[in-house]
């Protein structure tokens, strides 16, 4: 199966970075603006002037949020970085990043 990488437009950017991610994460360009557009929560992200929106995505089997990081610029979304966490996070905490993609975040934005 070959993927699709979602085209930069006027309102997005795509970084390598949350491509790589999407493949990792089996998530679709549609899954992911379907978070943005009706996340059910939104927090700081850890990178600079960052955000981190999540959404629910539990099935019979399964229990999951699907997050997405992005930056506001210029009218702009940057695309950082998305990724699927397992369970429930808690509310106002720190937001749950897996340890390998925070460390390519620090890399690329630090």
């Amino acid at each position: 199966m070959l993927a699709r990488f979602p085209k930069d437009d006027s309102r997005t950017h795509w970084t390598r970075h949350i491509k790589d991610k999407m493949v990792f994460y089996r998530l679709g360009e549609g899954k992911i603006k379907a978070v943005i557009k009706s996340a059910e929560r939104k927090e700081e992200g850890v990178a600079p002037n960052t955000y981190a929106v999540m959404k629910r995505n539990d099935t019979p089997k399964r229990k999951e949020e699907i997050w997405v990081m992005f930056q506001q610029r210029a009218g702009k979304k940057i695309m950082i970085s998305a990724w699927r966490y397992p369970g429930k996070s808690k509310p106002g905490a720190q937001i749950p990043i897996p340890d390998d993609v925070l460390e390519e975040i620090k890399k690329i934005w630090f």
